[in-house]
This record gives structure tokens, sequence and C-alpha cells, in this order.
């Protein structure tokens, strides 16, 4: 008898923590399953796809770098993203078989910021890609001040913008910070194996929030910098947990235990 399982794909995937919070979670619930990560090339996502759709052990997955976008045009999409958020982190077999794509990403950055009065107030975004898109997207719902997003095309930006109906301005990444009470790194600069995100935080305010949705390292040289700031920080733990619990209900019919979150913080930062 085999399993039933569920997996987190990207390239790479070395690094990722998803089997360790799902496979918590399936212990302590008592499930009898699996989760596992899968190193999936960019060329080999589609055929990745196939494999997987005819097996019926096969729960889903989550998408993470660089597969976000491009996971779109094989699954389908009964939520709409591809016309709102525009990426999808997450696959999963409907009751019929269907794979469908949805995003759980934005829910899961907001969740630890919910609590922030940040109405009409200025925000900074560093990237453009998968993530940054979850981001904005949940940004647009919060009735935030004017959105500066910095990434090395500044067209691409300027498009992700217009295209959540935010108003701001696009910069490239060396470009000053503006004096943002939310400052997002949504991008996987300053990741394990990427270049270092390098930015001057002096123009932020005191009671500016800096959130950095990479997780490996937990505490990025920007979470350092902003500590050392004095600035109130949240790390990609937060966003990763939130994001995997909504998955979780998808992929296994059940949501994740409660009262333990502390005990799963302390495995993942071990």
């Amino acid at each position: 008898m085999t399993l039933p399982y569920a997996e987190v794909i990207g390239d790479p995937i070395s690094h990722s923590k998803s089997p360790t919070i799902h496979k918590f979670w399936l212990d302590r619930l008592g499930i009898a399953a699996d989760y596992r990560r899968a190193h999936v090339k960019p060329e080999d996502l589609a055929a990745y796809i196939e494999s997987r759709r005819d097996d019926p052990d096969w729960r889903g997955c989550n998408v993470t770098i660089p597969h976000k976008i491009a996971v779109m045009d094989h699954v389908a999409d009964p939520g709409g993203v591809r016309e709102s958020i525009g990426a999808m982190n997450t696959i999963a077999r409907a009751g019929n078989g269907t794979l469908f794509g949805t995003n759980t990403d934005a829910g899961g950055f907001f969740a630890p910021i919910a609590g922030l009065d940040l109405e009409g107030r200025p925000v900074a975004v560093v990237g453009a890609g998968g993530g940054a898109r979850a981001v904005l997207f949940a940004l647009s719902k919060a009735n935030v001040g004017p959105v500066t997003v910095l990434n090395r095309s500044p067209l691409k930006a300027m498009g992700l913008l217009a295209a959540f109906g935010l108003k701001g301005s696009a910069k490239p990444l060396d470009a000053p910070l503006p004096e943002a009470a939310l400052l997002v790194n949504a991008s996987a600069l300053g990741m394990a194996g990427q270049p270092p995100l390098d930015l001057d935080l002096s123009p932020l305010p005191d009671d500016a929030v800096v959130y950095d949705i990479v997780y490996a390292p937990l505490e990025t040289g920007l979470l350092k910098a902003a500590a050392a700031q004095g600035l109130e920080t949240v790390d990609g733990l937060e966003m990763l947990i939130g994001q995997a619990a909504i998955a979780f209900s998808l992929f296994f019919g059940a949501p994740p235990p409660e009262g333990c979150e502390d005990e799963l913080k302390a495995l993942l930062t071990q």
C-alpha cells in the first residue's frame, strides 16, 4: 500500500522547509501521508505536471521559485488566479481528478501584519516576480498609500502597479528608499545562494516595519540591518507557515492542528 503524498517543487529546492512543516502537522494529526521535495527545472515543469496528473496518490504540490507564473499554463484556474494575482503557489486535485491552481501566498503574507495601520501610508516592495504579485495583491486590498516597487526592470514593476490598481512608482534596485511605513523584500535577493540585498534603510521612519519573505537564512542581511536600526521586523517563517496552513487543508482534507505553532517554529529554527 502506497501513501498519499504532496510535494514542494522549485529550482533550487533543497532549502525548502515545507516538508518539515507538513510532516509535523501530519504526525500531530495521525494522518498516514507524506510530503516531499521535488527538484524541478524550468524545462521539466510540463513533464512533471503530466507525470503527476494520473497518479492517484499525489494530492498536489506547493510551487516556489521560479515556477509560480509558468505553472499557470498547465492546470485549471477555477478561481481566476491568472486575472487577479497572476501567480500560483499551490496545485491541488479536485474531486473529479482535475488539477487546479490557487494562491495561498497572499493570505499567508498579510496575516502577520493585519494589525498594522497601513491605510494611506507609503509602502516599498522589492521585486516583481510571483512572490511580489501576491504581496501587491494583498496590499491592494489594504488601502495602503503610494507603493514604490524596486526592481531590476522598472518597466515590469510599473506594469504590476497598474495591474493591481496601486498608485506609486517603479524604480531600479539602487534607487533610494522612500519614507515607507512598510518595506517588503518579495524577491529572492538575500536567499542562500543568491546575491545579497543591500539597501540603505536610513530613510525609513522609526516606526517602520521591515518584512522579508526569504526564510533561508531566517535572519537575512536585510533583517539584521533593520534590527540594528531598531526597526520592527517580520521574517519569512510567518508567511511560509501561513500559506502552508491553507495548502495543507487542500492536500489532506483537514486543517493543521492548533496550539503547537511555537513548537513548530522551534523545530524550523534548529
